[in-house]
């Protein structure tokens, strides 16, 4: 009895040795190679840049898993500086503000010259501090073709633009949008309403745009972030039409919005998470229309109006989409110089203003 119980007693041994040493050891979570965060100037969520930023981050993700990349939302201007001090903090490889104020990304800088800053857009100075690298997505171009297809389609002869604030960024838009309709349509009014850099609130956009409707605006182009959200439902209240802009909104309203004015933050955020990997790069990077930094939502095939717009309008989008390819050509060969209110030419501009 005894013989037996101790061969069973040898068998379990030897059975619980095999099934320790074929169960697979745990595996510890691979040490990420690089560490990049994302501090955006509002939450989430506005179907604009910064939601277009975190589509660059999740591609950048898909493409470098072995490179931590975090994202911190804020809720406006009051919290950058403790969410761009907490990033310093945490010590990562690179720090990127999406539209952040300059003067603050350049004191954390100065004060922290070890460690390495990025600005996805909206960096407005000569130079910049050498542990930073920006990013100027160039709009004026592109705008002046959204000018084009308005000045071409609206039947009042009174546009608008709707607009965050009066800066030299926000300007290379308007600007540029507006050289465009004046091209086409001298005798056209363009209506400009300013929001006090107020680009989290849609009523304010809302009553803006509804304000420029009552003066016989038809079309009116949005370049308000969030706040813009309130455009576009005024021009689905008003039975009128808007210009979507940085992200493709053209089913945000489907048959209001006509076009959207994309601005690839997403590009630019991917482009400075890279430098983490491949090596930072001090200065400043533009992109703009010859290089798919900012172009048109109907570039990528997007087909909304067509399907959704009134047929009146619908019908005559065959030869404003022919004259938007001869202007791009004209510009892309230097033949047509449209205003840039951010970098050059400010005698090219005065007019517009």
């Amino acid at each position: 009895m005894k013989k037996r119980l101790w061969f069973v007693l040898c068998i379990i041994s030897i059975l619980s040795f095999s099934l320790s040493a074929c169960k697979p050891a745990a595996t510890e979570e691979p040490e990420k190679k690089a560490s990049v965060v994302l501090i955006t100037p509002n939450p989430l969520g506005d179907r604009s840049f910064i939601d277009a930023a975190a589509r660059g981050r999740e591609q950048f993700m898909k493409d470098y898993p072995d490179v931590q990349f975090d994202i911190i939302e804020t809720n406006g201007v009051a919290e950058h500086e403790a969410a761009m001090r907490n990033a310093i903090a945490k010590g990562y490889d690179m720090i990127i503000g999406l539209a952040i104020d300059s003067e603050l990304m350049f004191s954390l800088c100065e004060e922290f010259p070890d460690q390495k800053f990025g600005s996805a857009s909206e960096i407005f100075a000569e130079t910049l501090p050498a542990n930073m690298a920006g990013y100027v997505i160039n709009v004026h171009e592109s705008s002046f073709l959204v000018g084009v297809i308005v000045g071409s389609l609206t039947k009042t002869k009174t546009v608008g633009a709707v607009l965050g604030g009066d800066s030299p960024g926000i300007n290379q838009f308007f600007y540029g949008y507006k050289q465009g309709v004046l091209e086409v349509c001298p005798d056209c009014t363009v209506l400009s309403s300013y929001l006090g850099f107020d680009f989290s609130n849609p009523t304010l956009g809302l009553e803006s745009a509804l304000a420029q409707y009552d003066q016989g605006a038809d079309i009116i182009y949005q370049v308000a972030g969030r706040s813009g959200e309130g455009v576009l439902q005024a021009a689905k209240d008003r039975g009128l039409y808007a210009i979507g802009v940085d992200s493709n909104q053209d089913d945000t309203q489907p048959g209001n919005v006509i076009v959207s004015s994309i601005k690839a933050t997403n590009t630019t955020t991917y482009k400075l998470a890279e430098m983490a990997v491949k090596g930072f790069e001090q200065g400043f990077h533009s992109i703009g229309l010859s290089d798919g930094g900012a172009g048109l939502s109907w570039d990528d095939g997007s087909t909304t109006f067509e399907e959704k717009g009134p047929a009146d309008m619908v019908a005559l989008l065959p030869a404003v989409k022919e004259k938007v390819e001869e202007y791009r050509t004209a510009i892309l060969a230097g033949d047509l110089k449209v205003c840039d209110a951010l970098n050059e030419d400010p005698a090219l501009c005065d007019p517009l203003k």
